[in-house]
């Protein structure tokens, strides 16, 4: 193995070393605010789930958050209870189907996680002020390539 090819594998193993730590901070951030909340982690998934598919545009019906957490719909129904009932979400018709629900995050549950992340998406702001729109851009290709993966490894199991 020539030089630059040892170069490469060690750089390599460097960024999915730091992919997992990522990872791990992320589940006891997640963990965390939970813990906050009074919710279970399942909770925390679910809301998570409902909050980024909410920012995409595409709200989550129960049944599509139930696939996505591989539960059952009657398990599903219990997290949505319990979220409902937590002001961190509420059950909205569906603009496209007036008789399907889909779930959308609360004022509550905004409030909330503005106030827990907040300071963290000051500090991600803060780390990336000193990189170039190149760079970042970089980090951008890379970052989704591996989510990609992670996704596609996901599909896989």
């Amino acid at each position: 193995m020539t030089e630059a090819e040892q170069d490469h594998d060690a750089l390599v193993r460097a960024l999915v070393d730091r992919v997992r730590d990522i990872a791990v901070a992320s589940e006891q951030i997640g963990t965390s605010f939970a813990s906050t909340q009074d919710l279970h982690s399942t909770d925390f998934r679910a809301l998570t789930l409902i909050y980024q598919a909410e920012n995409a545009g595409k709200p989550l019906s129960p049944t599509r958050l139930a696939e996505a957490l591989a539960l059952s719909h009657g398990a599903v129904t219990y997290v949505v209870d319990r979220l409902t009932a937590s002001g961190h979400v509420w059950r909205d018709a569906d603009p496209t189907d007036g008789r399907r629900v889909v779930l959308r995050i609360a004022g509550h549950g905004r409030e909330v996680a503005g106030s827990f992340f907040g300071p963290l998406g000051v500090a991600h702001s803060h780390t990336l002020a000193s990189f170039t729109a190149e760079e970042l851009a970089i980090a951008l290709r890379v970052l989704s390539d591996v989510s990609n993966a992670l996704s596609q490894f996901q599909s896989d199991l």
